[in-house]
């Protein structure tokens, strides 16, 4: 159980430090060829920090571990706004009257709704796939509309030397390897430790896995307030879970070849309770033209109820 637990602390180890490598090198491959900085921005830097989620559901998936897939993507989400945001929010809420910023939350709240309504009849069939990824779509583009107008006027980089070229490319494989390499080991040593602990693989994805995977945004979200940025922590979370929500789970199912089970855990509680935080966090603020502290402390407190709920089912 100890090694279990200790190849699963380096497999996290390996996704998050990986992860900054992929993320900061893919973004400087893409301004260095040219691509302006809002097409990187919405479309390489935005799926590349997903990257660690998707692989880790991903092999779970191939690995016949479903639970543990669902689970994570799920959990992923629910962390990043029940907690994370609502840390951000009740340290520093923001106005949120930008129509584009709250284009992409409402973005967000639909696909939750989406997947938990299309999930709630035991599984995850071709068509809503599709339908998730056309949001998915949407929400790439939203980015596209909003991010030209930020990048006018931005000066493009210089052209590197070949020292530089191979420093970056390297950053970017080593990078890669290590999130394939880390979610490999969270996904084997996971699956151990749900059978030595005598729990379900679908509360180690909620859990272990989905906190594990969300401790990039956790990490932009303190680096965000410690400048006094908080809408940054925001906009991070907001695309992070909308991309979680239209890509991962309709990759799982194309890559299984067959329908996505969804088990009754994921059903019952871990589904309803990512829409209810999702609603808690988009609804007010659209509404009222800001987020609140008092919103961010619901936020937690709605969090902190789900997991004691998730925990004391296995009392």
């Amino acid at each position: 159980m100890l090694l279990s637990a200790l190849l699963f602390g380096i497999g996290l180890i390996l996704i998050i430090k990986g992860g900054d490598l992929f993320v900061g090198a893919a973004s400087w491959i893409g301004e260095v060829a040219g691509i302006p900085k809002f097409v990187v921005g919405a479309t390489i830097v935005s799926l590349a920090t997903t990257l660690p989620e998707l692989l880790v559901s991903s092999m779970a998936a191939l690995k016949g571990s479903v639970e543990m897939a669902v689970g994570n993507a799920v959990g992923s989400v629910t962390v990043n706004t029940g907690l994370i945001m609502g840390i951000s929010l009740l340290v520093c809420p923001i106005a949120f009257g930008n129509l584009s910023m709250q284009m992409k939350a409402l973005l967000m709240l639909l696909s939750g709704a989406t997947l938990a309504a299309f999930s709630a009849s035991g599984s995850l069939e071709f068509v809503p796939c599709l339908i998730l990824l056309i949001l998915l779509g949407m929400f790439v583009v939203e980015n596209l509309l909003s991010g030209r107008e930020a990048d006018a006027g931005a000066v493009r980089a210089d052209r590197p030397d070949r020292r530089e070229i191979i420093k970056h490319v390297g950053m970017f494989l080593l990078g890669a390897a290590g999130i394939v390499w880390g979610a490999q080991l969270m996904v084997d040593s996971g699956a151990r430790l749900a059978e030595k602990w005598g729990i379900s693989e679908g509360i180690i994805g909620v859990t272990l896995m989905g906190v594990g995977t969300s401790l990039p945004e956790l990490a932009t979200t303190l680096c965000a307030l410690r400048r006094g940025e908080a809408a940054i922590s925001v906009g991070n979370i907001i695309g992070a879970n909308t991309i979680d929500l239209t890509l991962i789970l309709p990759a799982c199912a194309f890559l299984s070849g067959q329908a996505l089970p969804i088990g009754e855990q994921a059903r019952r509680l871990d589904l309803p309770a990512m829409t209810l935080v999702l609603v808690a966090a988009v609804v007010p603020a659209v509404l009222k033209g800001r987020f609140r502290r008092l919103q961010g402390a619901g936020m937690i407190l709605m969090y902190l109820l789900y997991l004691g709920i998730l925990l004391s089912g296995r009392a």
